[in-house]
This record gives C-alpha cells, sequence and structure tokens, in this order.
C-alpha cells in the first residue's frame, strides 16, 4: 500500500474544507427554498401520470399539457380564496345593511343552553344579554374582541402568504413536467448511488405513495368538500361556500370536517323545521365520516406498505413538518419500512469455518 506523504494530507484537507464551504453556501441559498421547492416536487409526481395522459391526447405537445396543467392549479388555488373573500363580503354587507336599517338583532337563545355543562349557564347569560342589548355586550367585552381580530388578521396574513407560495410552487411544477424525462432520470441514477440496487425500486414506491396519499389526502378532502356544498347549498344555506371552503382545509390538515358540518348539522334543528331538519342530516351525516371509508382505499392501492404504515406517517408528518409532512411523513416510513423488511429478509452472514490441520497422507509423514 502506498504510504501518503504530509503533503497530500495538506492538498486534501484543503480541497475538503473547499467543498464543504461550498456546501454550507449551496444550503444556506437553498433552505429557505426548501419547502417551496418540495411542494413542487409533490405537485409534479401527483400530477405526472394525468401529465402524460394529457400530452398523448395532445399529440405529445408537452409544453401544451404542462401549461395547461399549471393554470389549472393556479385557478384551484386562486378559487378558494376568491370564494373565501366572496363569502366574507358578503356577509359584511349584509350585516351592515341590517344594522343601517336597525334590523339587526340576535334571535333570544333557547333554554335547553342551560342545560348543557359546564359552559351552558355562562353562555346562556351572555347570549340573553345580547339580545337585550348587542352593543352594552359588546362593549363589555373588546379587549377580548381587540385580541381577538388582530389575531385572525394575523393568521389571514399568514394565509395569504402561504397561498403564494402554493401558487410559486404550483409554477414551478409546471416547469418540472416539462423537464420530466431527465429530471427522474438523474433521480434515479442518484437513488442508485445511494441505495444500490434498490433505488429505482425504492424511487418507484415513494411516487406511488406520494400519488396515492394526494388521492386519499386532497382527493378525498374536494369529494368531502364538494358533497357538503351541494347539500348546504341546496338547503339554501347563504354560507355554503365558506362552509365547504372550512371542510376543505380542515379535511386536508387531518382534522377532518366534523368541526363544521356537526354544528352545521345542530343549527339546522334550531332554524328549518322537523321534516327538512331531518332530511338535511340524514343527507350531511355520512359527509362526516365518508373520509374514513375513502381514504383506506385511496392509500392502499397499488403499495405493498401496510396501511398502518402510511397513516403513522400522515399523522406524524402532520405533526412534525406541517400539511407538507401529510406526504413527506407516509414516503420516509415506506421507504425505512422496505428497507427494513429488505434487511431482515437477508439471510445472516456465515462466518468462515475454522481451518483444520492438514491430515497425514497414507503411507507418509504429515508435512
Amino acid at each position: 500500500m502506498t504510504p501518503i506523504s504530509e503533503r497530500q494530507i495538506i492538498d486534501l484537507a484543503i480541497r475538503i474544507g473547499f467543498i464543504a464551504i461550498f456546501v454550507y453556501g449551496a444550503v444556506v441559498l437553498v433552505a429557505p427554498l426548501i419547502g417551496l421547492m418540495l411542494w413542487a416536487v409533490i405537485l409534479a409526481v401527483a400530477v405526472y401520470p394525468l401529465h402524460l395522459w394529457l400530452s398523448r391526447l395532445l399529440g405529445g405537445r408537452v409544453r401544451i399539457s404542462a401549461g395547461l396543467l399549471t393554470t389549472l392549479g393556479l385557478l384551484l388555488v386562486a378559487g378558494p380564496v376568491a370564494l373565501l373573500a366572496a363569502g366574507i363580503f358578503e356577509a359584511a354587507n349584509t350585516v351592515a345593511a341590517s344594522v343601517d336599517a336597525g334590523t339587526f338583532h340576535i334571535p333570544p337563545p333557547p333554554e335547553s343552553i342551560r342545560d348543557w355543562a359546564l359552559v351552558g349557564p355562562k353562555l346562556h347569560e351572555v347570549w340573553t344579554a345580547s339580545h337585550a342589548n348587542l352593543a352594552d355586550t359588546l362593549g363589555r367585552f373588546v379587549p377580548q374582541i381587540l385580541r381577538a381580530g388582530g389575531r385572525v388578521l394575523g393568521e389571514l396574513a399568514g394565509l395569504g402568504i402561504g397561498l403564494l407560495m402554493m401558487a410559486l410552487s404550483v409554477l414551478i411544477m409546471g416547469a418540472l413536467l416539462v423537464v420530466g424525462p431527465g429530471f427522474a432520470a438523474g433521480t434515479r441514477t442518484f437513488a442508485d448511488r445511494i441505495f444500490e440496487t434498490s433505488g429505482p425500486e425504492l424511487l418507484d414506491m415513494a411516487g406511488a405513495t406520494v400519488r396515492n396519499v394526494s388521492r386519499g389526502v386532497i382527493g378525498v378532502a374536494v369529494i368531502q368538500a364538494l358533497l357538503a356544498g351541494i347539500i348546504m347549498g341546496a338547503f339554501g344555506l347563504a354560507a355554503a361556500g365558506p362552509l365547504a371552503l372550512a371542510c376543505l382545509l380542515l379535511a386536508v390538515i387531518q382534522i377532518g370536517a366534523g368541526p363544521v358540518l356537526l354544528p352545521t348539522i345542530i343549527w339546522a334543528w334550531t332554524a328549518m323545521d322537523t321534516s327538512q331538519a331531518l332530511l338535511f342530516t340524514v343527507l350531511l351525516a355520512p359527509v362526516t365520516i365518508i373520509d374514513n371509508i375513502l381514504k383506506p382505499i385511496f392509500m392502499g392501492r397499488g403499495l405493498d406498505t401496510p396501511m398502518l404504515v402510511i397513516l403513522v406517517g400522515v399523522l406524524g408528518g402532520l405533526m412534525a413538518y406541517g400539511v407538507v409532512g401529510i406526504f413527506v411523513g407516509p414516503v420516509v416510513l415506506a421507504v425505512f419500512h422496505r428497507l427494513l423488511v429488505h434487511w431482515i429478509a437477508q439471510p445472516p452472514a456465515q462466518s468462515p469455518a475454522p481451518v483444520s490441520a492438514t491430515p497425514e497422507e497414507p503411507g507418509g509423514e504429515a508435512p
């Protein structure tokens, strides 16, 4: 073995130092964009089969297909914002018109509220005071209202920034769809260097997991929100649009549409006649649990990964990394599960047999 001279050691240390500086600089530059790029990659992987189908339908025009999908994605991002803004504007106009006309009032509370545990008596007292004199009641809670208003404005600002980042992710997704084959080939080569011969298999599994989770989380959330919106709109609820959007957001972040739909059902029994409220409940109640039926079907289709691993990845990723963790968590756990199964399936390494003494040859002495 050739000995390493002191000069070679110094040269190697200098090269490693320069590489470390460049890696650190690249990480510092890319770190603020990691979430943005991660969302773009997730969206590109999720819609790539649709992109392939659409490009074939358009005669191989990949750029046109990517442009159409990008435009559709931007509309899907901007649509809920416009719907929410329109609902808030309409509600504000209605309240302002009622106040100007002197017809705005809060109905008296039902007497059954007194029987609610813990909060019933206090809620009934505040509700009754608001019915008698709304201005005086609001004056008593001015500090709390101001704090809540500031918090709501902060959340709205954060939501606006998040939607802007999502729009940028959709634009980057369109660029990734155009360079999809080259990007996929480079990723496969990188995965092959990291995981040896299992790289392409793990990469295909990660892509399938992202697509299944997209269908199981976003797809089911869209179905649930659409059904809820259609039912509430058919029964004439003025806030059907904003309520459906709230169902969509809560379903995506894995809270579920129950916190929106259950109070709506309760309200229906106070505002509708019995037969109409019963029909409304019969139609809307199954929508609150439809995600529990559709998610396992969509998430587990075509995957060898156990459903429990995917569900743990979704919930753990959400708690650890936010909404983007819904997609990152299942991929990480699925890859880890596959590597663990592969490692367990490998036979244990055989220890070398001990070298035995050379036996004596017949008719002679041992060497």
